[in-house]
């Protein structure tokens, strides 16, 4: 039951924009599920879905790298405006502390900016590491972000 509960979820987020866990249970519900906001919170944790931002300002759920986020960049000055808590780095890495619940979402607006010296990034619920290459390129990667904060 579980299995299938879960299937139908991804085929839920994959075509309608799904804002809420309340909205995901109601469609389950359509669907014949019989579940709770607790049981789709669970869901949500063990499928690893995140939240990321759609062209309207708001934000819907996915599966980890099966949404193009919209990435402007000022959606991106915003998110980290509003999110980050500090900036931290050691060799090539540089590590942000965001409020808790946003780091997926901000990680994948830095991902889809293309920035050339940041080859990936790792998002938990609020610390995002980024890897940057050249090592060189730390301090200018740090200084965007915290223009972007400005």
């Amino acid at each position: 039951m579980k299995t299938r509960r879960q299937m139908k979820i991804q085929e839920i987020i994959n075509n309608h924009p799904i804002h809420t866990q309340e909205e995901l249970a109601e469609r389950l519900r359509k669907e014949g599920f019989d579940v709770t906001q607790a049981t789709v919170s669970r869901d949500i944790k063990e499928m690893g879905l995140i939240k990321v931002p759609t062209s309207d300002d708001d934000y819907r759920y996915a599966v980890p790298g099966s949404a193009q986020p919209l990435s402007t960049p000022d959606r991106l000055k915003r998110r980290m405006r509003e999110t980050v808590v500090t900036i931290n780095d050691s060799e090539n890495l540089i590590v942000l502390r965001t409020i808790p619940g946003n780091a997926q979402a901000l990680a994948s607006l830095i991902d889809h900016s293309n920035w050339e010296e940041v080859i990936g990034t790792v998002a938990g619920d609020d610390t995002i590491l980024l890897v940057v290459k050249p090592i060189s390129a730390v301090p200018q990667v740090r200084g965007r972000i915290a223009q972007f904060m400005e």
